[in-house]
Formats: structure tokens, C-alpha cells, sequence
């Protein structure tokens, strides 16, 4: 009888250290934390995704629990954490300060409007009080009751919507509004009480042989760059490194030694899997991970690619074309001996990560679904001698914030389909490793050095403000290694704030490539835990800690930094768009300059569609403050195809305007109607149906399906956009130059 195809699915729940240290360094002391996400994500995310998989026993999973994650869950359920959003909650409103009420009129509406705050009435007028009248307005005009009720809700929609059926917050939904101080004390010891089955739960569902749980190094640090910062350059040969080199692979067992130990004592047995953080490797940290004991560990399709030599091609829908290299474990031989290694589908799991938030349940789940009866049939067709494994791993908790219902519909259609497909078995990891020891191998020394970002470590490394924060890190190495009578036996204050410091967390922020409105706040973290050393050791603090690493400012221009969903309503929301591309047009620089109608575009991408969003000066009116007509075209670089001028006149023979362009969208900014093309032979343009959607209000936003533009996926294309008048070309953007698109 033929092996059914074998899926890993792995979830990887972390936290970095929020706890700012030296404010209370003991168990009995209060713990201070600088945000509350630990708390949050603690109420919504880790709980549900187990009990809601309980339900399914014949589906088997694996859970990355990282240690920084389970120390700050343990001080909330112990009462010795404390947060300044948990501290403004739990203060009676008459007591509230000035500082304390713009602080909850900014941050408690922090998270997803349309899945977190839309869906409670009495939460969603205070959002639009704030978004539509502004801050300043309800610090002048809110009383002592919006901001109780304010408090109150932000803590409960963060309660996952599985455990709504609790009669208190049953009783708290139904209230809606007036909330008293006690409401809000009663909903913080229910937070709790959510927090302290997190860990249980995993036991004893790992005890019954349903989970496997996992663990990441200590505080998540990037492993390979302990060893070595210069494995930078192994992926970026070029790439700019810090001042200082930073080689302390001595840290690297540390790390794993408080790993392991944190969780023999929390689940009595050894773990078996690592997930190295970010999911980095190199071939130096192997020996480590093997001599601490553990089995096997997993990494991106990326790493395995450079590893190989080769890239893994998709076919038109979007599954691996090379299936029996990337869907097996491989053993890494040392001569400390040997550890298996898995490679997670990148696409698969960006699918859940990115994508099926957009998707209804039922329409996401048959789409996954399909991408693994699909590789169910290659592996049928092709017998290979042993059976495959795809493993499908990503974060546990940021995705579901965008789903409906925090996820929970699409896991139970999906989880009821995987249930009911003889063909596709879920397993962990262990499970099929012990069944099917990997056969295939890769020398250690072969490994390619890289992470889940691009294969490279560029995201932590290489970046001006990045290369900074290495160097002080550097420098504070160098002082408690200076200090050899600080053990970390007789001074875990400095060692844990070592160990804080090199999380990979912080890096991620600095500098290009990420942003969140917490920016200042990693940053200031960061340099907090750098704090902790120097104080331990009664050293002087460095002036430059004092300074921020970086100047956190608004961008202008900036790539896109994840996918995006908008709904196109032509309202341009804020939260829609806040991870998109973005290229400032009006008042910034060039031909245009601030006599542009057009101030900025808003691009970005997911699995199904292109994105775009043009914001106007206010005011603006198309056919009278600016031309009626909008034109995208696109142009595909060494690509083969027939390509056309731009069907327009009056085109100056310039770059990028005399190109030739493959595809080519009108819009009607009177009408909002649309007009799609596609170039043929001697230069003509024959029509095309479009499904592509188009609002205008007090922005104008545009989703392009990819079938319309039928190109394969891992592909660059360049768009640029043409304002026309009845036919005739007025002007184009940006200026002298393309909008970069990156076919996921």
C-alpha cells in the first residue's frame, strides 16, 4: 500500500524580552514591562490553537514554545508582571493623568480594526471618534466613562473568541459599555487565568501524543552570527559589517543549556527538536546543537536552495516543480555525530501567514488543501522509495489577527478536511523522522549560512543602525568577559542581560526593512538590557547607550515590508496599508514637485492580487484638478513576450515612457470603469477581460489579479503610471523610474 503524504505542521510562538531589567531582578519582586504583548498574545493566540486542535486527535502538530516566551507568561500568572497599558487599566478613571489619558486615546486601539475592534459596537465608536475627529478632539471632549470603557475593551477583544462562552465574558460582550475599575480587575484575573493553562495544555496534549513541543535557543538569538558576524557575507559577499567583529561562540551553549534545562523542568522529558531562531544556520553552530542532545532541527527552502546549488521553481500554480528534494528530512554529518534537518515549504507557509487572512475559510482551506493533494499526486505518480514530507512552519500568532474570529473558522474547516483525506497524514516532526530516518545527506561543512528572510541574515545585520547596535553589543561582551569573576553563578544579573541583548529581535527593527509605531520603544529596550550589564559589573554606563541607537522618524519612501489585504473601498485605512510600498510623489522632489495632484503611491502584494493606492491632495476633483484618466502599464524585463508602445498620444520619446509594455490598464477616474489590454504582434494591443477592482473616494485604491496579468511566480516586474486627458499623455510617475513588484 502506497504512504500517504506526510505534512508537518509547525508553530512557533515567541516573544522577545519585554522586561526591562534592574526593576526588580527576583521572583518577588514586580517585573516591569515595557509593552504588553506577552500579556495579549498570551490571551488570544497559544491557548486556542492546541484546544481547537485537541478536537482532532487523528491530526498530529509540533509547537515551538521559546524560553523568553515561557519566563514572561510565568510572571503575568504569578501577578509579579506589570505593563504600562495593565497599569493604566487597572488605575480608576478619576485618578487618570493628562499623560495617561493621550496615552490610551494613542495606544489602546493598537491592533487590527477589523478583526479586533469593528466587531464590538461601543469599541468601534471610540475608534471612529479617534480616527475621524482626532486625538485632540477626544482629550478635550471624552469623559471619565470612555475612557473606562476604552480600558475595558481593548483587554477584551485580545480574549480569543473561543473562550467567549465563559458566562463573565459572555456577561462583559453583552454589556458593551459602562464598565467600572472592577470590570476591569475581574477581566485582567481572567487574562490570567487564560495564561496559566497555556503550558499545561501543551503537556499534557504532548503527554497523549498529539503535540510534540519544541524549543529555540534562550532569548532567540541568531546563533550563526554569536559565532561570527562575518557569516554575513556567506549570502552577501559585499555586505557591510560591523566595526567590530563579534565572536563569542561561547554563548552559543549557553543558550542551549538554559533551553534545555527550562524545559526538562517544565514538561519532565528532554526535547527532541530545535527551532533555530529565525530559523538561521551555519555550519558552525551544528556541533553545538548536537552535543547539547538534540535530535533534529528545521530551516527555509531558501537555505536548503543555497545548500544545493539550486532554486526551487514553481509551476504555474504555485506548487514545487522539484518536489522530491525539498519534501524529505537530511541527515548533517559531524564528527560530533549526526542531526537531521527539515526544510519547511516557504510558499505553503506563507500562505497561512500572509494570505488566507484575506481568503473566506472555506476558500483558503480548500486552496491549501489543494496545494497538498496536488503534491499527494506527484508523489503517487513518481513511487519514489521513501515517502515525503512537507513541513509547513511559521509564526503561531501574528498571522491570526487579520483572520476572522482570530483564525478559528479556517482551522476547523481545514483541520475537518485534513480529518476526512485518507492520502495526507499530519504528523510531528519525530514522529516521522524515528519512522523515516532521513537517507539523503549534506556535509555540515556544505550548509549554507542563512535564515527564513532571503536565505541571508541581511534583515539583522549589514544596515548602518543595525552594524551600531552590533558594535555596542560588541563592547559590552568585551566587559564581561573583562570581568572573569562574574560567573553566571554569581552574577546572573549581568549574564541574563546579556543573553537579553543578543535576542535576534531587536535587530530586526533597526534600521531598513521593518517599522512598527514600538520602534523608539525596542530600541530604548535594547540598549536597557545593555544597561543591565555594565550595572552588574558596577561599571560605568557608556555615554553613547544614552543616545538612541537610531533617529526614529517618519520614512519617505520605503519597499514593501510584508503583504497586505486592503479592502478597496477607495478609503485608504491606515492599518490596510501600513505595511505596503510606498513612493512620495507631490511636494518631494523632481519634475512634479508640489504642482502634483498626486501626493503619494501605496504598492504592495499578495498571493492573488497586485495593489495599488494613489492618495490626492485634498480637495482634488479628476477631470477638473487633475486628467480623467489613469493608465498602469507594465513592463516585463527580459522576458520573451510581444510588447507595445503606450497606446497613447503625444508620448515624449523618453525613458521609461518609450519602453514597450506588455499589459495595459485604463481607468476612467470619472466612472471608476476599466479597460484591460494585452500587447500582440506589430505593436498592437488586443482587449482582455479583467477581474481587477477599483474604488474611488477620498483615495483611489486598484487590485490587480495576477490571472489577469498571467505571469509565473518568483518573477520582477515594473509598473509605471500614466495620466492621460481623451487619449493624450499629461504626465507620468514616479518620476524617472519603475514600481518595483516582486511576483510571490
Amino acid at each position: 500500500m502506497p504512504h500517504p503524504l506526510y505534512v508537518a505542521f509547525v508553530w512557533h510562538q515567541h516573544q522577545p524580552l519585554y522586561k526591562s531589567p534592574g526593576k526588580g531582578l527576583s521572583l518577588s519582586q514586580t517585573q516591569y514591562y515595557r509593552l504588553p504583548w506577552v500579556r495579549l498574545h498570551g490571551t488570544k493566540d497559544y491557548l486556542d490553537l492546541v484546544l481547537l486542535l485537541e478536537k482532532y486527535p487523528k491530526l498530529h502538530q509540533t509547537v515551538n514554545l521559546v524560553p523568553s516566551l515561557i519566563l514572561q507568561l510565568e510572571d503575568y500568572i504569578n501577578g509579579t508582571a506589570f505593563d504600562p497599558y495593565l497599569e493604566v487599566s487597572l488605575t480608576p478613571s478619576e485618578q487618570l493623568t493628562l499623560q495617561q489619558r493621550e496615552f490610551i486615546i494613542q495606544h489602546f486601539f493598537d491592533g487590527n480594526h477589523h478583526t479586533l475592534i469593528n466587531p464590538h459596537p461601543r469599541y468601534a465608536q471610540l475608534y471612529q471618534q479617534q480616527q475621524e475627529k482626532g486625538q485632540a478632539w477626544c482629550l478635550a471632549n471624552w469623559e471619565l466613562q470612555d475612557y473606562s470603557d476604552l480600558l475595558a475593551w481593548h483587554n477584551l477583544a485580545w480574549i480569543d473568541p473561543m473562550f467567549w462562552d465563559d458566562p463573565e465574558i459572555e456577561a462583559w460582550l453583552r454589556q458593551d459599555r459602562d464598565f467600572t475599575l472592577s470590570d476591569r480587575q475581574r477581566i485582567y484575573t481572567k487574562q490570567r487565568e487564560i495564561l496559566g493553562r497555556i503550558v499545561p495544555q501543551h503537556k499534557k496534549m504532548q503527554a497523549a501524543g498529539q503535540l510534540e513541543v519544541i524549543t529555540s535557543p534562550y532569548t532567540h538569538p541568531i546563533l550563526p552570527l554569536l559565532a561570527d558576524t562575518n557569516s554575513g557575507r556567506v549570502a552577501v559577499p559585499n555586505m557591510t559589517l560591523p566595526q567590530q567583529r563579534f565572536q563569542w561562540a561561547e554563548d552559543i551553549p549557553r543558550h542551549l543549556r538554559k533551553a534545555w534545562d527550562m524545559y526538562k523542568e517544565r514538561f519532565q522529558q528532554e526535547p527532541r527538536g530545535l527551532w533555530p531562531s529565525e530559523q538561521s544556520v551555519s555550519p558552525e553552530i551544528i556541533p553545538y546543537i548536537i552535543s547539547q542532545g538534540f535530535k533534529w532541527i528545521c530551516s527555509d527552502e531558501a537555505v536548503l536552495g543555497w545548500t544545493l546549488k539550486r532554486f526551487f521553481q514553481r509551476d504555474g500554480a504555485g506548487n514545487v516543480q522539484e518536489p522530491e528534494a525539498l519534501y524529505r528530512p537530511y541527515r548533517l554529518e559531524t564528527p560530533e555525530g549526526d542531526l537531521a534537518i527539515v526544510f519547511r515549504d516557504h510558499r505553503l507557509s506563507d500562505l497561512i501567514g500572509f494570505t488566507y487572512s484575506s481568503m473566506s475559510p472555506k476558500q483558503a482551506a480548500a486552496d491549501l488543501v489543494g496545494h497538498l493533494q496536488a503534491i499527494a499526486r506527484m508523489h503517487r505518480d513518481r513511487q519514489p522509495e521513501q515517502p515525503w514530507l512537507v513541513t509547513i512552519a511559521l509564526d503561531g500568532e501574528n498571522c491570526w489577527e487579520y483572520y476572522p474570529q482570530d483564525g478559528k473558522p479556517f482551522l476547523e474547516t481545514l483541520y475537518q478536511t485534513l480529518s476526512n483525506e485518507p492520502r495526507l497524514q499530519l504528523v510531528t516532526v519525530s514522529e516521522f523522522i524515528e519512522q523515516f530516518p532521513p537517507t539523503a545527506t549534506i556535509p555540515t561543512q556544505k550548509l549554507h549560512s542563512g535564515s527564513w528572510v532571503d536565505g541571508s541574515f541581511t534583515t539583522w545585520i549589514g544596515d548602518p543602525a543595525k552594524n551600531r547596535a552590533w558594535d555596542y553589543l560588541t563592547q559590552a561582551r568585551v566587559m564581561l568577559a573583562n570581568h572573569p569573576e562574574a560567573t553566571e553563578e554569581n552574577n546572573p544579573e549581568a549574564w541574563e542581560a546579556l543573553y537579553a541583548a543578543e535576542g535576534s529581535d531587536w535587530f530586526w527593527w533597526f534600521g531598513e526593512g521593518h517599522s512598527s509605531n514600538q520602534d523608539a520603544m525596542f530600541d530604548q529596550l535594547f540598549r536597557e538590557h545593555l544597561y543591565g550589564i555594565y550595572h552588574a559589573l558596577n561599571e560605568p554606563i557608556p555615554a553613547y547607550l544614552r543616545q538612541a541607537v537610531e533617529i526614529h522618524r517618519a520614512q519617505t519612501d520605503q519597499r514593501p515590508e510584508s503583504f497586505i489585504h486592503p479592502i478597496i473601498n477607495g478609503r485608504g485605512d491606515e492599518q490596510d496599508w501600513y505595511k505596503a510600498g510606498r513612493i512620495e510623489i507631490g511636494g518631494a522632489r523632481g519634475t512634479m514637485h508640489s504642482s502634483s495632484a498626486i501626493q503619494r503611491l501605496w504598492y504592495g502584494v499578495d498571493h492573488i492580487n497586485f495593489y495599488l493606492r494613489v492618495d490626492f491632495k485634498a480637495g482634488i476633483q479628476p477631470g477638473r484638478d487633475l486628467p480623467a484618466e489613469l493608465n498602469l502599464l507594465w513592463f516585463y524585463p527580459n522576458q520573451t513576450m510581444h510588447n507595445s508602445p503606450i497606446p497613447l498620444g503625444s508620448v515624449p520619446d523618453t525613458s521609461p515612457t518609450n519602453y514597450l509594455f506588455h499589459h495595459h490598464l485604463e481607468i476612467n477616474l470619472l466612472t471608476q470603469s476599466i479597460q484591460f489590454q494585452e500587447a500582440g504582434e506589430n505593436h498592437q494591443w488586443f482587449p482582455r477581460v479583467s477581474r481587477a477592482q477599483v474604488a474611488l473616494n477620498n483615495c483611489l485604491e486598484l487590485a490587480v489579479p495576477w490571472a489577469d496579468l498571467q505571469v509565473p511566480p518568483d518573477y520582477p516586474i515594473s509598473l509605471t503610471l500614466v495620466l492621460s486627458d481623451e487619449g493624450r499623455f499629461c504626465q507620468y510617475l514616479p518620476e524617472e523610474s519603475f514600481i518595483p513588484i516582486e511576483v510571490p
